[in-house]
């Protein structure tokens, strides 16, 4: 079993609580993070410049994805060219189509020509990994996110679409493919596996790290002690 220095896929922090984005970012294996409105709400962000500058203040040297929120393509590009513009490692996330499943990759392409640093998000098919590589101009680093938990959450399993999209990607060189919405610390593995350049975790799932490897009699031994103590101290009684 590899240890986490011997993985080659990069971690990154998912996340919007800025005393977790800061624990996270201290620590070696984290390469990088990434937010989006709905952890940003959950967070209780009222002021998303703000917020988003205040980071960017703190974390100056990995990179950052932070997400345009329109649902308009126009205004997607206007927010878009204002977040690159905060920093040279900002990533701009965009998503795939609007609400109204309109295609995002023209706006893509669009900024791509401009040399935006580009996050492509909430893709779930191959067919929007193709669409994706084709609208990417090919130099300018990018992150194409697939959503392989999403997907595990609808009885399919992701990873023979997860391994298809790293080939797709191969002529992309620049574009880094993310394996997102992860929902177990094993995944951190099976993106490893197929050579996904990068996984997103939360903090909860990276807060695990300290159990890859852990001897599975002493893990036995400690979950019957937890039980034990948990009875003891609600004072059960029969």
């Amino acid at each position: 079993m590899k240890t986490i220095d011997q993985l080659r896929v990069k971690i990154f922090a998912d996340g919007a609580d800025k005393a977790g984005m800061l624990e996270m970012n201290a620590k070696t294996y984290v390469k990088g993070l990434t937010t989006n409105p709905t952890l940003m709400r959950k967070a209780g962000i009222a002021d998303y410049r703000a917020f988003a500058r205040d980071i960017l203040s703190l974390i100056r040297d990995k990179p950052i994805s932070f997400e345009v929120f329109s649902d308009d393509f126009g205004e997607m590009e206007r927010q878009a060219l204002d977040i690159a513009s905060w920093g040279e490692n900002v990533y701009v996330k965009i998503p795939i189509t609007n609400t109204k499943s309109e295609s995002g990759c023209d706006l893509v392409r669009r900024l791509a020509a401009r040399r935006v640093r580009l996050n492509v998000t909430a893709m779930m098919t191959l067919r929007q990994v193709r669409d994706v590589a084709e609208a990417l101009d090919g130099e300018t680093p990018a992150y194409v996110s697939v959503f392989a938990g999403r997907i595990a959450d609808t009885g399919r399993d992701p990873m023979p679409l997860m391994a298809a999209a790293v080939e797709l990607l191969a002529l992309k060189p620049k574009a880094e493919l993310i394996w997102a919405s992860p929902r177990e610390l094993l995944n951190i593995f099976h993106a490893d596996q197929i050579g996904c350049h990068i996984i997103t975790v939360t903090n909860d799932i990276l807060k695990k790290l300290e159990l890859v490897g852990k001897d599975l009699d002493d893990y036995s031994l400690d979950t019957v002690k937890m039980f034990r103590n948990d009875a003891v101290a609600a004072n059960f009684r029969l």
